[in-house]
């Protein structure tokens, strides 16, 4: 009985299709245009070199629980109390490492530094 109703139903013209959408849909997908848009913004940005080449996709960030500090901010962003910025901004009169290797810059600091190797050894992540 159940499969004579079903065809029924198919081939009835006089019946109205089912055009509620869940919320949980509705908010998936208002989810994913914003972030789509974010990304174009993000993208046609001049600013903030520093962070897209730490965060190139907004999808990827967002999957990530990061808590945010002055020291993450301070190497995702190049701003804040790293001797080369400071130097730029002639705060200070040198930005040479502390470790004499080169100018203390993030890149310096996350890969170059000898100063840190036993922190990047820890690999904590």
């Amino acid at each position: 009985m159940a499969d004579q109703l079903a065809k029924a139903a198919a081939n009835n013209k006089n019946i109205l299709y089912y055009t509620k959408i869940p919320k949980s849909a509705v908010l998936c997908e208002l989810k994913e245009h914003s972030v789509q848009q974010w990304q174009n913004v993000w993208e046609r940005s001049s600013k903030g070199a520093k962070t897209k080449s730490f965060f190139p996709k907004i999808v990827d960030r967002l999957k990530w629980e990061i808590k945010c500090n002055p020291k993450l901010s301070t190497i995702v962003t190049g701003h804040g109390n790293i001797k080369s910025y400071l130097y730029k901004y002639k705060i200070i009169d040198n930005p040479m490492c502390p470790c004499k290797k080169g100018d203390q810059t993030v890149d310096h600091i996350l890969s170059d530094c000898t100063l840190l190797e036993q922190e990047r050894d820890k690999k904590q992540w």
